[in-house]
């Protein structure tokens, strides 16, 4: 059995147990005033409980929003679309999933069955073709199982080219094993395939059932969880202080005392060390800071006047080597909104290189693409949308994800309080749910309940 394997299945009761925990629970006689440093699903999940069993609790939020890295956008009020999370991943057993119903949310299921995959020349992938994709498929995850099993762990790209003897494959082959790298690892963990531990890229948990999107955006959760609490918007951090009687926490617009602080910021912004920390933060902590990774992962959403594309949910391209990863997703929307409009997405070292570019040119890639595919007659858009979260100041990174030479004993160490007044939360806290707005909203409650305890 696979280091993957042993994880998950250690860590499923764990989960349950921390889900069902959820709760408010009994109003305290012992009232704490905390701060919670973000407004993200990690700080609201945290301020609600605290809030709903008595404890004096403000939010201070950097961005002018709620929500963090959820963000739903309303630019086509016929169409709010989702630039930060979009799915309640598996929503049977997701603690998200009677959230969303308590919020009275409308959810849509997407399949990853419903798909057509599009070949390197653009056109529909033949029958031979696909049955080798299957095949090389399989042969991708043995690569992977005999690198997770490995005496060293290496890159994901070295694990596959190296158990799979890349010299020996037909360009055709590298083509397809290509893909799959980009479409099942770096566009599942934002992660770079030269960057991902292949001993532990994918040891995560999970829950029952399909996928789903929220109709009117993941705006109908974040609300819902920020009722009632006290949100102070437009607040950067810059210092905590926890050496003095009360911790202080220093903004752009002041500063706030409490008695606990919970600190629910991106671990990009805690590489960027742009929150001092009196006293500094632990050897381990650091080294866990430095040595996780934050991956690139961006959208590109295009509106067009009418739909050119199939019914499908996704729209697969296989590029060439020389295009690794390039707009090899998409994500069908007609079905979802009732508009015209496709979603492509952009993971790793291609998802980081276009957020240089203007979005001109990030557009005009996007479209040479559907035009390979659907052909040169599809008209241009009439609107897009696009995300660059590894520049956003208060994100630096779409999520986190298992650099080479990090291990999930330091997302325990992210996770850890410092003394008995400053406490860790955030998706890249959670060693089993990390990456997703779940594993943001778990870590959310076990640090209120850690603060309080």
């Amino acid at each position: 059995m696979n280091r993957r394997k042993l994880l998950k299945n250690a860590s499923l009761a764990m989960i349950a147990a921390m889900a069902s925990r959820a709760s408010f629970g009994a109003v305290t006689a012992n009232p704490k005033k905390v701060l919670v440093i973000g407004a993200g699903m990690a700080g609201l999940a945290a301020a609600r409980q605290l809030a709903g069993q008595g404890h004096q609790v403000t939010i201070l939020e950097a961005r002018t929003r709620i929500g963090g890295r959820t963000w739903t956008s309303a630019l086509w009020p016929d169409a709010p679309v989702d630039l930060g999370a979009s799915w309640i991943h598996e929503t049977v057993g997701n603690p998200l999933t009677p959230l969303a119903q308590q919020a009275g949310a409308q959810l849509i299921q997407t399949s990853y069955d419903s798909v057509v995959d599009y070949d390197v020349n653009g056109k529909p992938i033949t029958a031979a073709r696909a049955t080798r994709l299957e095949a090389l498929k399989a042969d991708h995850e043995w690569a992977i199982g005999r690198g997770q099993n490995a005496a060293v762990d290496k890159s994901i790209r070295a694990t596959i080219e190296g158990e799979l003897d890349w010299a020996s494959l037909s360009e055709a082959d590298k083509q397809l094993l290509s893909f799959i790298t980009n479409s099942t690892v770096e566009q599942e963990y934002a992660g770079s395939q030269n960057e991902l531990s292949t001993y532990w890229f994918d040891s995560m948990g999970g829950y029952d059932g399909e996928d789903a999107v929220f109709a009117d955006g993941y705006r109908t959760l974040v609300n819902y969880l920020s009722r009632g609490l006290n949100i102070q918007l437009g607040q950067v951090v810059s210092a905590i202080n926890s050496s003095t009687a009360t911790v202080s926490v220093t903004t752009n617009k002041g500063s706030f005392t409490a008695d606990k602080v919970i600190v629910t910021v991106p671990l990009g912004v805690l590489k960027k060390g742009t929150i001092k920390f009196t006293p500094a933060l632990s050897t381990k902590k650091t080294t866990a800071i430095s040595k996780l990774g934050m991956g690139h992962f961006n959208k590109c959403y295009l509106r067009f006047p009418s739909q050119f594309w199939p019914q499908q949910d996704w729209l697969e391209y296989i590029p060439p080597l020389s295009e690794h990863g390039q707009w090899s997703q998409w994500l069908n929307l007609a079905r979802l909104t009732g508009q015209p409009i496709l979603l492509g997405f952009n993971a790793g070292d291609f998802g980081g290189q276009i957020e240089a570019w203007s979005d001109a040119q990030i557009v005009s890639s996007a479209m040479r693409r559907l035009r390979q595919i659907y052909g040169s007659s599809i008209p241009e858009p009439t609107g897009f949308q696009i995300t660059r979260w590894s520049q956003d100041p208060f994100s630096y990174g779409a999520y986190s994800f298992y650099k080479l030479g990090s291990k999930p004993v330091m997302r325990d160490d992210l996770a850890a309080p410092v003394g008995t007044r400053v406490f860790f939360a955030g998706e890249a806290t959670h060693r089993q749910m990390f990456a997703t707005a779940h594993g943001a909203y778990l870590s959310g409650i076990k640090a209120a309940t850690q603060a309080v305890a």
